[in-house]
């Protein structure tokens, strides 16, 4: 029996991607809780993204209170529209997390 050849690469990296585009893709950002949080976010997503509707954006505050996640679904062309949106929102000084 042989094994199969892996990837010299991790899968996703480079022009290399397993998502098919145009597609809906979900980010996750995290920050403390500051009342312009969500607009600061949503300025940096339309940079990308232009056409994302902030009204779709669900916020979550955390139990203590101290942070809240935004879920932002936003219509992906690229794989390096994703690449530059992430770059630009983890350099953020309100984001502490984007998944």
């Amino acid at each position: 029996m042989t094994t199969p050849e892996l990837p010299k690469e991790p899968v996703g990296t480079g022009s290399e991607t397993l998502l098919e585009f145009p597609c809906d893709f979900p980010l996750k950002i995290m920050g403390l809780a500051q009342d312009n949080l969500a607009q600061e976010v949503l300025i940096v997503i339309h940079k990308f993204a232009p056409d994302y509707d902030g009204k779709n954006m669900e916020m979550r505050a955390s139990s203590s209170g101290k942070y809240v996640s935004l879920t932002c679904t936003v219509k992906a062309h690229s794989k390096s529209q994703l690449d530059d949106l992430y770059r630009a929102l983890t350099s953020h000084s309100l984001v502490k997390v984007v998944l």
